[in-house]
């Protein structure tokens, strides 16, 4: 192997770190907006006020 075919794979292999690294931060920062989105509908499925009186679905009528 002559010196420019190693300078060249080391080059290489340099740009591919790189670029793993990019697209891992790239995943972590999805994964975090994921996470505050479903953050922000679970606060907001708690906050639901029932519509129905208090009084309904108390009983369950068996006659028939």
């Amino acid at each position: 192997m002559d010196v420019s075919a190693i300078a060249s794979l080391a080059t290489e292999m340099s740009q591919e770190r790189t670029a793993q690294a990019v697209q891992i931060a790239v995943l972590k920062k999805a994964l975090d907006l994921q996470e505050q989105g479903a953050m922000q509908l679970v606060a907001a499925a708690s906050q639901v006020i029932p519509s129905n009186p208090p009084h309904l679905g108390n009983a369950v009528d068996t006659f028939a």
